[in-house]
């Protein structure tokens, strides 16, 4: 392999011209015979004897070429890539430019990994939101807990917002029931905007056991497009009416939903929680509102193929996230009226800030010339080993030791710029 020369252009996108030699392309060419011999028919000989001189004197000298040059290309190709120090971050565009039994020449074209020119990192300032959690917020996690531990109460009387009504329902457009719009003994919670606009309102004020008819309008986007936008007659019956009957706040409520014995115990455990989520939440703002700066300050041009891949990435964790949800992501879109090409560019914005924060804490990295312990490897494992409660040589299993160094070198990363950093209040 000679790597003739090394064309940079805009973009971190690369051209490499490399020359295959006879001592490579002869043993490839010899493979691709040995391999394509038994497809090609030559009189006189049975299938996959034929010499390989016979069979170029037959359909000429260049037969093996093209698979030859699949065989010599992927070793010429990173041989050159390693002599240059280059590193791509996507399939090249190849083109021969020259072949015959003496070798080969190509040129690929391809984008590289950029290079970082890191700006300021240390002493900077972010916000960091306040973590100061007051009683209306104790009193509201209070209250969330009746709301869960409340009992429903059959009364008599007519339903009102909040009520639970168990109903039938039958929907007819134009006098013809249509598909799911049926339902028997249906707890309905009036006020919980869970039916069509228009439908609860009209509920609510219903007696037991009266029946009434009630009409609604299809919202334009809903997701049947043979009702969207349509108007239809409900026929209601409401067959019951319950009422939330919250538990008093009291020492026996702190005992029934928690291990304390008494509701200030409770409340303190409360705000100590909330205290802790909303510091950990401060902090990753604060954290990435930093980070948001080191990337502006950086110069670095990053290829529109790394930008891609993230944004396609993004997008197959978004089509897991729907398929775990039951949901086929085909239904998805067309439910959404949605085409994966606009995820995906939609994507692409917050794909290239991800990128370039991830590029700063690499530079960081190597400016500060950060390194890991196996000690400190060791301790990591144990510690999630502990938090996950699975045998420690599992999660070594599932977590390659260079994906964990590399983690560790980014979490020291962005403790040195978050170390030097000075946190402001939000206005």
């Amino acid at each position: 392999m000679n790597l003739k020369n090394v064309e940079k252009h805009e973009k971190n996108m690369v051209t490499i011209t490399v020359e295959v030699g006879k001592d490579e392309f002869e043993p490839a060419i010899e493979k691709a015979y040995r391999k394509q011999v038994k497809q090609l028919k030559v009189p006189g000989f049975r299938p996959g004897h034929a010499p390989r001189k016979v069979i170029e004197g037959m359909y000429g000298i260049g037969v093996f070429f093209d698979e030859a040059m699949n065989i010599a290309f992927p070793a010429a190709y990173q041989a050159a890539l390693a002599e240059a120090k280059l590193e791509p971050v996507d399939h090249p565009s190849v083109e021969v430019t020259d072949v015959d039994a003496e070798g080969f020449t190509f040129k690929a074209t391809f984008a590289n990994y950029p290079e970082v020119k890191l700006g300021e990192y240390k002493g900077l300032s972010a916000v960091k939101p306040s973590a100061v959690v007051s009683d209306e917020d104790v009193d509201k996690r209070l209250e969330q807990m009746r709301e869960r531990n409340a009992r429903l109460v059959s009364v008599e009387r007519e339903a009102q917002n909040g009520d639970t009504a168990v109903i039938d329902f039958e929907g007819k457009k134009d006098g013809v029931p249509f598909d799911g719009g049926k339902g028997e003994n249906y707890p309905l919670e009036l006020g919980s905007g869970s039916f069509i606009p228009g439908f609860e309102e009209q509920v609510v004020g219903m007696k037991v056991d009266e029946e009434k008819d009630i009409n609604v309008t299809f919202p334009e986007d809903y997701q049947a497009e043979d009702l969207a936008g349509q108007e239809v007659v409900f026929t209601v019956k409401l067959h019951e009416v319950k009422e939330k009957e919250m538990p008093a706040l009291d020492d026996e409520f702190a005992k029934d939903v928690s291990e304390f014995d008494t509701l200030e115990e409770l409340k303190a455990d409360l705000r100590k929680k909330e205290e802790e989520s909303r510091e950990a939440s401060a902090q990753k703002t604060f954290e990435s509102n930093l980070m948001e700066q080191v990337a502006a300050n950086m110069e670095c041009d990053v290829p529109e193929a790394m930008v891609e891949n993230q944004a396609r990435r993004v997008v197959d964790d978004y089509k897991m996230q729907v398929q775990s949800q039951g949901m086929s992501f085909a239904d998805y879109l067309r439910m959404t009226g949605v085409k994966e090409a606009d995820l995906i560019e939609s994507a692409k914005e917050p794909a290239l800030r991800q990128i370039r924060n991830s590029l700063a804490l690499e530079a960081i990295i190597k400016e500060e010339a950060i390194e890991i312990s196996q000690e400190e490897i060791d301790a990591e494992y144990q510690k999630m080993a502990d938090e996950y409660s699975i045998d420690l040589e599992e999660i070594k299993k599932y977590l390659r030791i260079p994906d964990l160094e590399d983690q560790l070198k980014r979490e020291k990363a962005l403790k040195v710029v978050v170390d030097s950093a000075v946190a402001k209040d939000a206005e």
